[in-house]
């Protein structure tokens, strides 16, 4: 049958389109990916169906809101938006007419899920927490900033071993950057403090993680520091801007800013802390490796190693070349932000994990760090500090149950054994 191009336009995406109940509009969220120079950006518009086929685009203007998910109205006025905001997240009602934001209908958690009901009157979503698996809840549309209506779930949260706080620390540039503590009882105190680094890095931590889950470091006596530093989402596309592309050395001035003051509070023992990541975490933990020892222990998953390599053998190559370009093109940038350039710096045990089936980041990029690090170990081989876990079936998560509990037992193992002094226990599971 007859079809129509609605848009193609040579450099931009157009992703998650939804179509108004009456047919005549289109939301959709249009990305460009940047170059070396200027980050990558979203827009969410509303396009209208006309005759020139869905050319007529309106940008919408959320604020420091990232979108991650849109839904129209049942009467098709209205388009609720959901998206991080400030280590939190947003719930945002948009009029259709105008492309404003009329209100925000919640602004204390992260959202997903929505589903608008047919009188208009209510919202149902999944809502999220670091400290609240996601839960099915209802939202007045009527209300701002509210306090949703729980409803029952037959998953509810498991009971927490600790609490949540969080702290605002001004960064590099004197912009506050948001984190999440989450902390052990009182009678712990003071306790070994990790640091969290997220992946990405265009994320948040502002929502439950079944498969990075601080609780589980809280339940072994941990205090556990999840920041946002630069390049995370939910604070507007400057806050990605100001570390673009990827510069390891901005990201970690954030960080440190953050563990620095963290430290100062007396719940925590700065002598004895730990850093852990994936993905571009695991990237930052290989980077923090070779320029600090102040960690007792860095844990790395699916991190970046050598940034020539692993940008060619991703499968984001097109992307990864297309921003970054070759070390021919950016020399100084490479030179700066590929953490193999600094193994000879490395002196604090790394545990290793990775797993064989990632192709986000091929597995290659593990075996060369664990060679790297072979190599330059003096002493006797049993001696080596350093750790390797490889993980055969998974593969950029690690999601078997059997797999996810030798993940938790070895990293917090090996986090024990050189933070707190114990013994390492292998996993019953090896």
């Amino acid at each position: 049958g007859a079809h129509t191009v609605l848009a193609d336009e040579p450099g931009a995406g157009l992703h998650g389109p939804k179509l108004s109940p009456n047919g005549a509009l289109v939301a959709v969220l249009r990305h460009t990916d940047g170059s070396y120079d200027h980050a990558f950006d979203d827009r969410l518009q509303l396009r209208e169906l006309d005759e020139r086929g869905g050319r007529t685009a309106r940008e919408l203007e959320l604020g420091d809101v990232t979108p991650h998910e849109w839904v129209f109205s049942a009467d098709g006025e209205t388009l609720f938006v959901a998206g991080d905001l400030h280590g939190r997240g947003a719930v945002l009602a948009v009029d259709v007419a105008s492309g404003a934001v009329v209100s925000s209908l919640a602004t204390d958690a992260s959202y997903s899920s929505l589903c608008p009901s047919p009188d208009g009157r209510y919202v149902y979503a999944l809502r999220s927490r670091i400290d609240e698996a996601p839960t099915p809840v209802r939202l007045d549309t009527s209300l701002e900033h509210q306090s949703p209506r729980r409803l029952p779930t037959p998953a509810p949260t498991p009971e927490l071993p600790g609490t949540l706080a969080e702290l605002s620390v001004p960064g590099s540039d004197g912009k506050p950057v948001h984190a999440w503590l989450c902390l052990p009882p009182p009678h712990t105190h003071p306790a070994p403090l990790m640091l969290w680094i997220q992946g990405g890095p265009f994320s948040s931590f502002n929502s439950w993680s079944w498969r990075w889950n601080p609780w589980t470091a809280v339940a072994r006596g941990y205090a556990v520091l999840m920041p946002d530093p630069a390049l995370s989402t939910g604070y507007g596309l400057d806050w990605i801007q100001r570390a673009w592309p990827h510069r390891a050395g901005l990201v970690w001035q954030d960080l440190e800013a953050v563990l620095d003051v963290a430290l100062q509070r007396p719940e925590f023992d700065a002598r004895r802390t730990a850093c852990l990541g994936a993905s571009f975490g695991g990237y930052m933990t290989n980077w923090v490796a070779g320029h600090t020892d102040r960690f007792d222990a860095i844990v790395t998953h699916a991190g970046l190693w050598a940034l020539d390599q692993q940008h060619t053998t991703t499968d984001g190559a097109q992307w990864k070349t297309g921003v970054f370009g070759t070390p021919e093109e950016h020399p100084d940038w490479y030179a700066d932000n590929s953490p193999h350039n600094f193994i000879d710096k490395i002196t604090t045990p790394m545990l290793i994990v990775h797993g064989n089936r990632d192709y986000r980041v091929p597995i290659s990029e593990a075996l060369r760090l664990w060679w790297d690090l072979a190599r330059h170990h003096e002493g006797d081989p049993d001696s080596m500090p350093h750790r390797f876990l490889q993980l055969t079936g998974e593969n950029h998560w690690v999601l078997s149950p059997g797999n996810a509990e030798i993940w938790y037992d070895t990293v917090l193992g090996f986090c024990d054994q050189h933070v707190r002094g114990l013994p390492f226990t292998p996993s019953g599971l090896l």
